[in-house]
């Protein structure tokens, strides 16, 4: 079965809005993690604020490591109450209300990893169905005070850290999957 991972830039304080932050401390290392994640997926799963930035973004990108080309052709997943059609290539519309049901379809298709980038609301949406695999947080090593964050006041779960990586910039990847609560993994 396919994994929905949430692949999020994240400051020390959870912000997860306007990333722009993330220019001073982007390198060679966290380039290739992301490229490499990238080439490890072959669907996106975007809220419509994130797609609507993208499309408006990647089409007119190019680059020698096959980024934007893969980003560009792979089948975007796009969750909104509002759009009938996305402009950008190889999208597909997701009814929101229909969303647990579509993404547990996607994830039992064969393939690789489903990625979600950005999208706060949609990553909530579908920590309530419990379709989460694997959250990629790369936390930055700022405070920027306000903004919006992944895990909104409301949000639970429980994970266990499956890995983590501090990049020379400060960066660092930190993994994580879905835990048992404790009162179940005592029941086993």
């Amino acid at each position: 079965m396919r994994k929905v991972v949430v692949s999020e830039f994240l400051t020390l304080d959870g912000v997860m809005e306007e990333p722009r932050w993330t220019l001073e401390y982007f390198g060679e290392e966290e380039g290739q993690f992301k490229l490499h994640e990238m080439m490890t997926a072959d669907d996106l799963l975007l809220g419509r604020v994130t797609y609507e930035g993208f499309a408006a973004a990647w089409p007119s990108r190019t680059d020698e490591d096959g980024y934007a080309e893969r980003i560009n052709t792979m089948p975007k997943h796009l969750v909104t109450t509002t759009l009938t059609e996305g402009p950008w290539q190889n999208t597909h519309i997701v009814a929101a209300d229909n969303l647990a049901e579509y993404v547990t379809r996607l994830k039992q298709q064969p393939g690789q990893d489903i990625l979600v980038f950005g999208s706060g609301q949609l990553v909530q949406t579908l920590m309530q169905h419990n379709l989460v695999d694997e959250f990629r947080l790369m936390v930055f090593p700022l405070v920027v005070g306000k903004g919006q964050r992944l895990f909104q006041e409301g949000s639970t779960a429980n994970l266990k850290l499956v890995s983590s990586k501090a990049h020379p910039s400060g960066v660092t990847v930190l993994t994580y999957a879905p835990a048992p609560k404790k009162e179940e993994a005592n029941q086993d």
